[in-house]
């Protein structure tokens, strides 16, 4: 799925995302009617503005927001101005498709950011393919988005007009059960899951892993995301030995389970991905969160010189929310969609074709750009190429980075 507050690895552009210049653009592609007398090219934004989850998508929105804001300032694309039309979808993926079919209608709208969850994704994908609308997420990890259902045997691209910015479950799964097993040397780990297409994904990865290590599981749960009462499994995970807990979902019931676990006596840490890299999970399980672990994509923003104008940037906005896990990788993905569009109005003499979605799709697979989170370019599958990962622990209240690296299989 994707979710955190990984600090902000979001907006300010690297230097070579920020100096793109083009020509002029007048078109049939977008709104002519733009303040500037030039073409209005929306990117929209598709994410939980609402909810449990909504911390996360308004990072999402406002680094998106502020990627369209400094195009337009650098003039990246010389005639076109870049707006955007958000829509919640409320971590639902009916409602993802609604709005997933909103935005096709929409013909200014020549690219989408978005959604966070990658079950809302699965909704999409053939609405925009249909379109030829590209899409790219900063968020969604599930491999079978870009691999296929049966992506651990056959990797199958299912849609051409999918990419994403974070790397995936297949990775970072991997990547948990090795810290897990080799750092916290931890040998016995009860798995449980919210039975969602991230969590579920991402807990069979890291079992997998785990296993082939060398490490038992002890168990295995799955809870219903709907609620808040997670004392049954807490005491089967008290009952069973286990030396940590590793969780596939996300942080509005980590944060719960983390609590209740402890709470039943068992005193071993959490483990999750992304989705419970969030300070809101910290919130949520209280002091007993000390030592919980999460893995989340990319390395942490104190780290990356490529991220520090995105971060003054961001806070010289004034947005009222963090830009949290995905905001560098939201700012990423949109300016992925204007280096598209750069690309197909420089080819068609500083103007955008009739056919502008198809082409700015096929534009997005050879972008190339440093961007916030570092380099950003796609593989053969719509994948990033980019596939570091941090593993973080609650200390003293707040997360703090203690490994970067990636899945050596």
């Amino acid at each position: 799925m994707r979710q955190r507050s990984l600090i902000a690895i979001t907006a300010a552009l690297s230097a070579g995302a920020l100096t793109l210049t083009a020509c002029g653009s007048r078109d049939s592609g977008g709104d002519k009617g733009s303040d500037s007398g030039g073409t209005t090219v929306t990117i929209g934004v598709d994410a939980p503005l609402t909810g449990d989850l909504s911390a996360l998508g308004l990072g999402i929105k406002n680094s998106v927001d502020l990627a369209a804001k400094t195009a337009n300032k650098q003039k990246t694309v010389d005639g076109v101005t870049f707006k955007i039309v958000a829509k919640d979808d409320q971590a639902q993926p009916s409602a993802g498709q609604q709005n997933a079919t909103a935005l096709v209608a929409d013909k200014t709208v020549l690219g989408v950011v978005g959604p966070l969850n990658s079950s809302v994704a699965e909704s999409m994908q053939k609405v925009f393919d249909d379109a030829k609308l590209v899409e790219v997420s900063p968020a969604n990890t599930n491999p079978a988005l870009t691999q296929g259902t049966d992506w651990a045997t056959t990797k199958k691209r299912p849609y051409t007009s999918y990419f994403r910015t974070a790397t995936t479950d297949a990775i970072q799964g991997p990547f948990a059960a090795q810290y897990v097993f080799n750092d916290a040397k931890k040998k016995k780990v009860f798995v449980i899951d919210d039975k969602k297409t991230y969590g579920a994904g991402l807990a069979g990865t890291f079992t997998e892993e785990f296993k082939k290590l060398g490490g038992t599981v002890v168990g295995t749960e799955h809870i219903n995301p709907d609620s808040k009462d997670f004392s049954a499994v807490a005491t089967k995970v008290k009952n069973s030995g286990a030396e940590a807990v590793y969780y596939g979902g996300e942080y509005p019931q980590a944060g719960p389970l983390s609590k209740q676990i402890k709470a039943a006596g068992a005193k071993i840490p959490l483990i999750g991905g992304d989705g419970i890299y969030a300070d809101d999970f910290i919130k949520l399980a209280g002091a007993t969160a000390t030592g919980d672990l999460a893995t989340s994509v990319g390395a942490p923003v104190e780290e990356l010189d490529s991220a520090k104008e995105f971060v003054a940037n961001y806070k010289a906005a004034g947005y009222k929310e963090a830009y949290g896990a995905y905001g560098g990788y939201a700012y990423d993905s949109a300016w992925s969609i204007i280096e598209a569009v750069k690309k197909v109005v420089d080819d068609n003499g500083g103007k955008l074709p009739d056919d502008a979605r198809a082409k700015i799709t096929a534009a997005t697979q050879n972008v190339s750009f440093d961007g916030v989170t570092g380099k950003v370019s796609f593989d053969e599958f719509g994948d990033a190429t980019n596939k570091q990962l941090t593993v973080y622990a609650v200390e003293n209240g707040a997360w703090k980075a203690v490994k970067s690296g990636t899945y050596s299989g």
